[in-house]
């Protein structure tokens, strides 16, 4: 987000911080997403309520008396917060809302100790569903029934993972907004890691790293970035040698391969 939309976003943070903490924050996440989505169907609601001619609090009486008895105070707090503000563009409206049920999700997860599961999880889901292109169409089937989606996920996933990790890609994959499931993915492990205001590394090596080596890897990541790294691991064949690690739009590249692309871009240049 931008501009107006990024400023509009830190208030209502600031609302949803100070209603999340008396909240059932599974039944929250829940709910902003069930707000979010409603906003994607419903484009004239939409309009509406990020009108930036219309007042803030006359936004807020109409989202109240639309979700009156159907979400808890805690969401409609939020959801009255981003109704309120003005937004550089309608869907940051939605977009807004889904980013705080992805955070309820994640503070879920870390009141349970199991944050470190889900940044885990949510990053071999994704390789899965890489390798696996029948399960990839399967759930990317935008005529397929959303239930049949959701039943899907819970044959493969529930009670092997996380509820907050179940809950993450069960949205992505059935409210998908118009990005790939990969991407999703990664913009909600992103979300994740901020719950800890860690970065997150992907590296490829050739090899399985063994516990020792990854740890040497964080610690010099987090010298070198001043901030704690948590590390997706790929073991990726075609590697050969060395690792690579990508942080955001930085890559570190110390394979034979990236050796050997960089003396072919030398010679060519």
């Amino acid at each position: 987000m931008r501009g107006l939309s990024r400023a509009s976003l830190a208030d209502v943070e600031e609302r949803f911080n100070a209603v999340a903490g008396s909240a059932d924050l599974g039944t929250l996440s829940d709910e902003l997403f069930a707000v979010a989505d409603l906003l994607d169907r419903e484009h004239g609601l939409r309009r509406a309520l990020s009108d930036p001619a219309r007042a803030g609090e006359q936004k807020a009486s109409i989202t109240r008396s639309l979700l009156e008895g159907k979400v808890g105070e805690a969401a409609m707090a939020t959801a009255e917060a981003a109704v309120s503000a003005k937004w550089s563009r309608s869907g940051d409206l939605a977009d807004s809302l889904e980013r705080f049920g992805v955070v309820a999700a994640a503070a879920e997860a870390e009141s349970q100790s199991r944050l470190d599961e889900v940044e885990d999880e949510l990053f071999r889901f994704s390789r899965i569903v890489a390798a696996n292109p029948d399960l990839r169409r399967a759930l990317a089937d935008a005529a397929a029934p959303e239930e049949g989606k959701r039943d899907l996920l819970r044959n493969l996933l529930e009670g092997k993972v996380a509820p907050a990790s179940l809950r993450l890609i069960t949205q992505l994959v059935v409210h998908p907004r118009g990005r790939s499931l990969e991407t999703g993915l990664e913009e909600a492990s992103q979300l994740v890691a901020q719950q800890r205001q860690r970065l997150v590394a992907v590296v490829r090596t050739a090899v399985e790293l063994s516990e020792a080596q990854k740890e040497r890897l964080a610690t010099w990541l987090r010298v070198s970035y001043g901030r704690d790294v948590h590390l997706n691991v790929e073991v990726d064949q075609r590697v050969l040698g060395g690792f690579s690690v990508r942080i955001g739009d930085e890559l570190i590249d110390t394979t034979i391969v990236g050796r050997i692309e960089e003396v072919r871009r030398r010679l060519a240049g």
